[in-house]
């Protein structure tokens, strides 16, 4: 079997279908500290910067969203979770800020990514998809 021409370098961005497009950018940038960049509003785009990558949301009721039928809800999701590596991983301020902000936290446990394992935190978004926020591995 042959290989690639290519090696896979990290991931570019994760696009989500939303429901309330102000929920969940407020989600995003106020309590997880991304900023917007880029915003295509005659699509129903806007992409948040997340360190080297983005995170794009999609309105389900604009141009892009309305191309990938029903949107997630209770019976379904568009992914399983989304992993942020996180700089500073402080975990009890990191949940104080969390529950400070209204946020559902999850399991908090050691897990493998993709430096290694490492402590990390489960989250969910407001219409909540789980969001890991992962710490450095561990030496």
């Amino acid at each position: 079997m042959s290989q690639p021409p290519f090696q896979l370098a990290r991931i570019d961005h994760v696009v989500l279908r939303v429901a309330d497009m102000d929920a969940m950018r407020r989600f995003y940038c106020d309590v997880l500290g991304c900023r917007e960049e880029r915003r295509q509003d005659e699509i129903g785009l806007v992409q948040l910067r997340a360190g080297d990558s983005l995170i794009d949301l999609v309105a389900l009721d604009g141009k892009l969203g309305r191309l990938g039928g029903a949107g997630p809800g209770q019976q379904g999701h568009n992914m399983d979770h989304l992993c942020l590596q996180v700089e500073g991983y402080d975990e009890a301020a990191i949940v104080a800020h969390l529950k400070a902000h209204g946020v559902r936290v999850g399991e908090i446990g050691s897990r493998y990514g993709a430096r290694g394992e490492g402590p990390s935190i489960y989250l969910y978004d407001p219409q909540g998809n789980m969001v890991e926020l992962k710490g450095p591995p561990r030496a």
